[in-house]
């Protein structure tokens, strides 16, 4: 009985200690303030690698492309996938190099191909026959993945509605690939973002595994599968975490429908940064509507919440004060109504200038936030 009211005094001396961090940090470099952490980053990756040792991954920086974030997952030795030139200078800007990169935009434009080429980077996605004519005449003799389209079901943002040729027709394209004077070099899939059902991945890898032994048979130099991204996190104190499940399970399908012979590679983006940053917020106004508090934060969705709108998310609000709760409405800065962050909030009464936090908020957050009405985007700082 000692031994658990004494790890239950260690744990709020942690959170106290944890708050007070918050405001120091708060007091010196002002609110919005986006927190990401290094060690945070590298233990994504190395558990990322423990649970799939035989996946390779490829850090979609789409999901947060701050400069130390990159420089982090470059000292981890990690790849990447990128959407667009700006992208890809952004990672040799960080000291990536060529064979590193997947250029895995299913529609370039062929400018953007062509600069591709010439910096060296030769691993391309394609899912139409117009983009292999775009790569064959810019980047000829690149090596290219096909995008098939898989399942999505119970995934927070569908990805196969916009990409992915139907896999029937996939071993067609590697062929006409070839014919065109590239390298078929395997395919490409995504699950879905945020997955948390292991039948997507599971499916994927099996429709992957068809196209691989067909492509054998026709003689086609099979050598990648990119399993994508969807790696879940959790969001939300009380949700389960279920990577580790998925990364098992995952593990023996890998192993069991591809010779080892195969390279395996992935893309992702959420897993890696987004436990790694905490948003920390200031109270700039209240209001009683509605029959309800509202306070205004000097963050919204326009800003570093904006993966609420782009990117389905819903988050946990945090305060460093404690007391009696009443729901309350959360809202954003500027002028616009839309900018309202959550309504039915469990919150206790808050003062002008209290702090507001949310943690594993590193994906998607910065990455889409805008400067309207002039609103500052938070403030980004790389902390232990």
């Amino acid at each position: 009985m000692a031994q658990n009211v004494g790890c239950t005094a260690m744990a709020k001396q942690t959170l106290s200690a944890k708050h007070r961090r918050f405001k120091e940090l708060a007091r010196q470099h002002g609110t919005p303030l986006m927190l990401i952490s290094r060690s945070v980053l590298r233990a994504q990756i190395d558990r990322f690698r423990r649970a799939l040792p035989r996946v390779e991954p490829f850090y979609a920086i789409k999901a947060n492309s701050h400069p130390e974030v990159l420089k982090a997952m470059v000292a981890a030795q990690a790849s990447y996938d990128v959407a667009s030139v700006a992208e890809m200078d952004q990672v040799f800007a960080a000291g990536a190099k060529a064979e590193q990169i997947i250029f895995a935009n299913t529609v370039k434009p062929a400018e953007s191909i062509a600069i591709a080429a010439k910096k060296g980077v030769s691993l391309m996605t394609f899912d139409s026959e117009h983009e292999l004519d775009k790569i064959a005449e810019h980047a000829p003799g690149a090596r290219v993945l096909v995008r098939i389209k898989v399942p999505n079901v119970g995934s927070i943002v569908e990805l196969s509605l916009k990409f992915g040729v139907d896999p029937a027709d996939a071993t067609s394209f590697l062929i006409k690939a070839y014919k065109m004077g590239l390298q078929p070099a395997g395919v490409s899939f995504h699950v879905g973002s945020q997955c948390t059902r292991l039948e997507n991945f599971i499916e994927a890898c099996e429709i992957a595994a068809i196209i691989a032994r067909d492509a054998r048979l026709k003689q086609l130099p099979f050598e990648i599968v990119d399993i994508g991204g969807g790696f879940p996190i959790r969001h939300f104190d009380y949700e389960d975490d279920p990577f580790d499940r998925i990364a098992a399970l995952l593990r023996g399908e890998l192993d069991r429908l591809f010779d080892k012979h195969i390279r395996v590679i992935a893309e992702p983006g959420r897993f890696m940064v987004g436990p790694a940053a905490t948003l920390v917020m200031s109270v700039i106004g209240k209001a009683i509507r509605e029959n309800k508090h509202w306070y205004y934060l000097d963050d919204g969705v326009y800003g570093s919440l904006s993966g609420q709108v782009f990117d389905h998310c819903k988050y946990q609000f945090k305060y460093l004060r404690s007391g009696h709760t009443q729901l309350s409405t959360l809202a954003g800065p500027t002028c616009d109504s839309f900018d309202i962050i959550a309504r039915g909030e469990d919150v206790p009464e808050l003062q002008i200038g209290d702090l507001v936090y949310v943690e594993n908020i590193g994906a998607y957050s910065t990455a889409s936030a805008t400067t309207f009405n002039g609103m500052p985007m938070a403030k980004v700082l790389m902390v232990p």
